[in-house]
């Protein structure tokens, strides 16, 4: 999709706030509500927007800690694969799963309040997970940089000719 200045301004307004009522919109972006309304819907159609959502802190609800488990599996067979994708999605405690090329099949991040509950997930959870041959944890220590959104102008900007 081809998104113009406004599209871009429209979404870069919600994503610091995605409460904002159309009317609010509208006028932030300079268009009329139903105009605003028209683009919005087109927008979230057409999957440049997909979804909305509340923040909720981890460490307001008492996960204080963040594991990154990086995961190598038997084979890359597709049933290995999908056997192995479906058994983490039933676990709660994995908020990021991703399926990456070089060393590891997959990293996980992972929420636990403490290491006694890291101990817990990586025993009933993590261990438990087939096909796995190789678990390696890391905690972190601090973040330092968690970006939520893309940078709109960066993304929807076509590249120059040099």
């Amino acid at each position: 999709m081809d998104l113009d200045d406004i599209d871009r301004a429209i979404l870069k307004t919600l994503q610091n706030n995605g409460r904002i009522t159309n009317a609010e919109l509208a006028e932030t972006v300079g268009l009329s509500p139903s105009a605003c309304s028209r683009r919005l819907d087109l927008l979230e159609k057409s999957g440049v927007i997909a979804g909305y959502t509340a923040r909720i802190s981890p460490d307001a609800l008492g996960y204080k800690m963040t594991a990154l488990v990086h995961i190598s599996l038997s084979g890359q067979f597709a049933r290995t694969l999908a056997e192995f994708e479906e058994a983490v999605r039933r676990c709660p405690n994995i908020i990021v799963c991703y399926m990456v090329s070089g060393q590891y099949d997959y990293i996980l991040r992972v929420a636990a309040k403490d290491l006694k509950d890291y101990e817990r997930i990586h025993r009933d959870w993590l261990s438990a997970l087939p096909h796995v041959v190789q678990i390696n944890s890391s905690f972190a220590l601090r973040p330092i940089i968690e970006r939520l959104n893309v940078d709109v102008d960066e993304a929807f900007t076509a590249p120059t000719a040099s």
